[in-house]
C-alpha cells in the first residue's frame, strides 16, 4: 500500500541507531492523513542523518535513533460520524491505530516501546481521556517481550500497556486503548512476511471509539521511542 502514497517520506528509517542515556532509542516518523474513503492506512518513513545534538530529516520533521535500523509506522484511520443540526453528514476520519511495523523483536527486545500524536503545531495530541489535565495522557507504552522467542499477542496485561504523560510519568487510570503484536502474517507496511524478529506492533487508540477520536487532519507526525528497561 505505501508504494501508491507517492510521498515524498515513503521509504526506509535508516541510520546508525544507538546512543545512550535515560533515552536511549528513539525515532520520530513524520505523518500527515487526509481521508477520502472510509478506512485509510497511512504509511510514512524517511532517511535519516544521524549527527551530534539534534538531529534532523526531511519535511520539517524530526528524526532520532531506535533499536532497530528499518522501523515503519503505519496510521489507520475510520470515518467518524458527527452529524451537526446544518449537516447530518458531517463527521471526520479519525485515528484508529498507530503500527510500528518491522519492528526487530529480538535487537529491541525488553525494551519499552512507546508511541505519540504530534499536531501540525507540534504540540503533542491527548491520546486518553483524563479528568485532570496534569495526567492527561500523551504516550502509549508497553513493554516488548524480553524473549529469543516472541509469539503473537493481544494481552495488554502481558505487554503492560500502559498510558503515560508527556513527560513520561505513569498513570494509573483505566485503559481505552489495546495493542497487538502480530510475529505471522504479513507486514502492514509492505505486506511482506512477519516474523519473530521482523514483527508489527499496532496501538488501538480506543477500539469503541466512544472516548477518543482524533481527526487525522491535524496530525503532524507520529513518534515512535524505544527506551531501555532494566530488570532487577
Amino acid at each position: 500500500m505505501a508504494s501508491n502514497l507517492n510521498s515524498p517520506l515513503s521509504g526506509k528509517v535508516r541510520a546508525g541507531f544507538g546512543g545512550s542515556g535515560r533515552y536511549k532509542n528513539k525515532i520520530v516518523v513524520g505523518t500527515l492523513m487526509i481521508g477520502i474513503v472510509p478506512f485509510v492506512l497511512s504509511t510514512f518513513a524517511a532517511s535519516v542523518t544521524v549527527g551530534n545534538g539534534a538531529l534532523e530529516f526531511g519535511q520539517g520533521s524530526q528524526q532520532a535513533v531506535a533499536c532497530d535500523p528499518n522501523v515503519f509506522a503505519a496510521i489507520s484511520e475510520e470515518w467518524h460520524s458527527a452529524p451537526t443540526e446544518t449537516d447530518s453528514s458531517a463527521g471526520f476520519f479519525r485515528v484508529k491505530s498507530v503500527t510500528v511495523s518491522n519492528l526487530d523483536l529480538i535487537s529491541c527486545k525488553g525494551k519499552k516501546l512507546r508511541i505519540r500524536l504530534i499536531d501540525t503545531n507540534g504540540v503533542e495530541i491527548p491520546i486518553g481521556a483524563s479528568a485532570d489535565e496534569t495526567t492527561m495522557p500523551h504516550v502509549l507504552q508497553i513493554s516488548l517481550p524480553d524473549t529469543e522467542s516472541p509469539v503473537s499477542t493481544s494481552d495488554a496485561a502481558g505487554l503492560a500497556l500502559t498510558y503515560l504523560t508527556g513527560d513520561g510519568t505513569f498513570i494509573s487510570s483505566n485503559m481505552d486503548a489495546a495493542v497487538s503484536l502480530n510475529t505471522s502474517g504479513t507486514s502492514v507496511y509492505d505486506g511482506s512476511d512477519l516474523a519473530s524478529d521482523s514483527a508489527d506492533v499496532t496501538f488501538y487508540l480506543d477500539p469503541t471509539g466512544l472516548i477518543v477520536n482524533i481527526d487525522g487532519q491535524i496530525v503532524g507526525r507520529t513518534t515512535v521511542e524505544t527506551v531501555n528497561n532494566p530488570t532487577r
